[in-house]
């Protein structure tokens, strides 16, 4: 790539911000990345390895300006501020267009296009403003996190289930950390074709039912899925501690996963990466070994 290109990933203290600005060390000089957090706290650890921080809000437009000032290409991940996205979203795409920044890589969801998630509506507004700001762009449009599903282990070692609302639905995820690798690669290109789409998800898929067979297989304990109504379901997140935004898009997703929504076999992410996905079951028994 060139080698002056500056390159900013957003939400770097996150867990995707983070493993994405992993993977950009191993391709471009740590004096060209950025990563933008809310405080210096946030990522005193990038900068001992000399990544450059820059402080800024999605929902700060002037913090945004200051950010993005001198930044060639952005990743700008999607906020988990359920509710809100389409706006903070707006805010980044507005200070990258006054910035003149070259580049904006946006973090959607798989066939945002088309579909039924409740989610799904908020990243076509985005990757709309996207299209109308003039600023060159690329849509990574990922698919489920396997750590997802991996975070609800210890639930269901403890209760002897895993529970779900997915049916038999097909799931085609990854590790976070293949789409962080997938980011990073297209953020250091040398050439970049604003407006291209990547669909990216797991090379294999599987129904919940396998995942729990999976988890059996490597506790040698019985764990079978619990297929629950999404009333049923949500009531269980809600009992768990789970704030209400965040059980309704779990249970939705599940809903939608009984319909295919997270099904995906074109293998597109494993081409971009040049190997295959990280295996599903591979994501289980590292969530086990923690």
């Amino acid at each position: 790539m060139f080698t002056q290109t500056t390159i900013l990933v957003s939400g770097a203290s996150g867990q995707l911000g983070r493993l994405t600005i992993d993977a950009l060390l191993k391709r471009v000089p740590a004096t060209q990345i950025y990563a933008l957090v809310r405080s210096d706290k946030a990522a005193a650890d990038l900068a001992t390895l000399g990544v450059n921080l820059r402080i800024g809000d999605y929902r700060d437009p002037a913090s945004l300006d200051n950010a993005l000032n001198g930044i060639d290409r952005a990743l700008l991940i999607s906020s988990n501020d359920l509710g809100n996205r389409s706006d903070q979203h707006d805010n980044v795409i507005e200070a990258a267009r006054r910035q003149k920044v070259g580049l904006i890589a946006y973090t959607s969801l798989l066939h945002a296009g088309v579909s039924k998630l409740g989610i799904a509506g908020e990243h076509r507004e985005t990757e709309a403003a996207l299209g109308e700001s003039g600023v060159p762009y690329v849509v990574l449009r990922n698919g489920w996190y396997t750590e997802n599903y991996a975070a609800g282990i210890p639930a269901a070692l403890a209760h002897n289930a895993l529970a779900g609302s997915a049916c038999e639905g097909r799931i085609s995820s990854a590790a976070r950390a293949d789409y962080a690798e997938a980011a990073a690669i297209v953020l250091s290109a040398d050439q970049i074709e604003s407006g291209r789409i990547y669909e990216l998800a797991g090379d294999d898929s599987y129904t919940l039912t396998e995942f729990a067979q999976e988890i059996s297989a490597q506790t040698r304990k019985e764990i079978p899925y619990a297929n629950l109504p999404e009333s049923e379901f949500k009531g269980m997140l809600l009992d768990a501690g789970l704030p209400a935004p965040l059980a309704e898009l779990l249970v939705d997703s599940d809903a939608r996963a009984a319909e295919g929504a997270l099904f995906d076999d074109n293998r597109e992410l494993s081409k971009l990466l040049g190997r295959p996905t990280t295996s599903w079951k591979a994501t289980i028994a590292a969530a086990l070994a923690d």
